[in-house]
């Protein structure tokens, strides 16, 4: 399990652009598993939407792709580097996403030559799926 420092430590992305708050697994180069843990602070709530708060799905998607980076940036050849968005995919989104929820975030690589890959990334709430997708990055 890995706490915020320590995805600080592989992953460039800072509060309050941090969207992952623990790493239940990962390995290096194949997958990860994190959580975000949304409360009815988050700074995006107070105006998506005033008195109705849903998680905007592109910050589902950031989340989901910072996810991925922490399998891609923890290979040691990777460490210091970003990986950064090649391009979305196939990206469904199922349900909303309000405070209170746990996002379960997981991302396996499923393609990689060089720099460039491809994540299959999931997020679900209570098991359920709320979004699905493919994820390109590129690691600079």
């Amino acid at each position: 399990m890995l706490n915020k420092e320590q995805i600080k430590e592989i992953i460039p992305q800072r509060e309050p652009f941090l969207m992952i708050d623990e790493v239940e697994e990962y390995k290096p180069g194949e997958s990860a598993t994190a959580y975000k843990y949304v409360n009815k602070e988050e700074w995006y709530f107070k105006g998506h939407f005033p008195g109705n708060p849903i998680m905007p799905g592109v910050l589902i998607t950031e989340s989901l792709a910072q996810t991925g980076a922490i399998a891609i940036l923890s290979l040691e050849e990777n460490q210091g580097k970003n990986a950064l968005f090649g391009g979305i995919d196939k990206m469904k989104f199922k349900k909303m996403v309000v405070p209170g929820d746990k996002l379960k975030l997981e991302v396996k690589i499923i393609k990689q030559k060089g720099p460039i890959g491809v994540g299959e990334a999931i997020a679900t709430v209570d098991e359920k799926i709320v979004a699905k997708g493919e994820l390109t990055f590129a690691v600079v």
